[in-house]
């Protein structure tokens, strides 16, 4: 079982605690997690000695969200790779804890290939999962490097849909720092128009049924001085209505090659929303989650998570009578006409095509591997 270790009070304008951290002996080796099924109100670290802990830290949501579970997959195998563990059963393991997204596969074929080829390169057991532990790194600082370039692109983005600023953005689910190397992919656009003193207010769906927007956006924008505020999922329609939404900004777990985007389930009708609205739906995220070998939308598996989750609040304060049924997918799919741009670290694709994806990706620094089911670095 993993060993959880409570974290000292950090105050409201502390950075928040690294939502993953590699432990080198005599801490490790470890993959150390800020656990999210804790937050906001503890904050406290999960140490996962060894790969089946790590995975039932993916599972429960101790970690989340697209990118650093690209993450936690490259440093899993670095983890199976030192303590001498069967590196190709650890990396199946962790490749299918979580079937929709993309990224947690894309990392684990990183650290494995590494650590593959410094093997058959004759490199001995401590060696290879040396070359493991820096491929999964890189994961990680490519990500943080990912996050600030995608800031920038979305920044420049808003500033070309409302060119006066005041910016008002509806927000769903979870993308900031708790999901990425860096500040995130949505959140992180939202947090560099603050900074640029050009955002009015960030309205935080609070994203049903295990409530990441209230529980980790709030906590995160609280921490950011941010103006914002949390609103239950259904209340959406009448923000639009109103004319208090500027623009829709998300992220994703999966983006199909024809540019469908799977995201956390309530994003699609907020694209519905917003485009009989006439607002600008955009996704931020890195081109690690484009999946060329997933050709359409219809395509992507959508995880079906335990209806509890439904039924019962966090904490399990039951909401439902005993034993009801319950769907529970964890994201929804929405199709390409909805999204006005896909903000990426290597640009803006708009309006969003299967050509025009494509071009984005090849004319990148990365290069589409339909073998790998995803995105290498070239």
């Amino acid at each position: 079982m993993a060993e959880r270790h409570e974290v000292p009070e950090t105050g409201a304008a502390a950075p928040v605690v690294p939502s993953l951290r590699w432990a080198d002996p005599p801490e490790g080796p470890a993959v150390v997690l800020l656990d999210q099924t804790r937050l906001p109100a503890e904050e406290t670290e999960l140490v996962c000695a060894d790969v089946p802990q790590l995975v039932a830290a993916i599972r429960t949501l101790a970690v989340r969200g697209a990118p650093l579970l690209g993450i936690a997959g490259a440093y899993g195998v670095a983890l199976a790779a030192a303590r001498g563990d069967d590196v190709a059963a650890a990396a199946e393991a962790l490749a299918h804890a979580r079937p929709t997204a993309v990224n947690l596969g894309y990392g684990v074929r990183r650290a494995s290939d590494a650590h593959r080829a410094a093997s058959d390169a004759g490199a001995g057991p401590e060696a290879a999962a040396s070359a493991a532990l820096a491929e999964a790194r890189a994961v990680h600082a490519e990500d943080a490097d990912a996050s600030a370039r995608m800031a920038r692109h979305g920044l420049a983005l808003l500033g070309e849909l409302r060119p006066e600023g005041g910016h008002r953005i509806l927000t769903h689910c979870n993308t900031g720092a708790l999901v990425s190397g860096g500040e995130g992919t949505a959140l992180a656009v939202a947090l560099a128009a603050h900074r640029a003193g050009a955002l009015r207010r960030l309205w935080v769906d609070e994203t049903r049924p295990l409530l990441q927007g209230a529980r980790l956006t709030a906590y995160e924008a609280a921490r950011a001085g941010m103006p914002y505020t949390v609103l239950a999922d259904g209340a959406a329609g009448s923000l639009f209505a109103a004319g208090e939404v500027d623009a829709v900004l998300i992220g994703a777990d999966r983006i199909a090659a024809d540019g469908s985007v799977a995201n956390k389930v309530g994003s699609y009708p907020l694209a519905v929303l917003a485009r009989h609205h006439r607002v600008p739906f955009v996704v931020v995220a890195p081109l690690s989650t484009v999946d060329p070998a997933t050709a359409r939308g219809a395509d992507i598996v959508v995880e079906q998570r335990p209806g509890r989750e439904v039924t019962e609040f966090p904490g399990a304060l039951p909401v439902a009578p005993a034993g009801a049924p319950a769907y529970n997918p964890a994201f929804d799919v929405t199709p390409a006409e909805l999204v006005t741009a896909i903000v990426t670290e290597a640009g803006v694709v708009s309006p969003v095509t299967r050509d025009g994806l494509a071009k984005l990706c090849s004319t990148s620094r990365w290069s589409t591997s339909r073998s790998g089911n995803g995105m290498m670095a070239e």
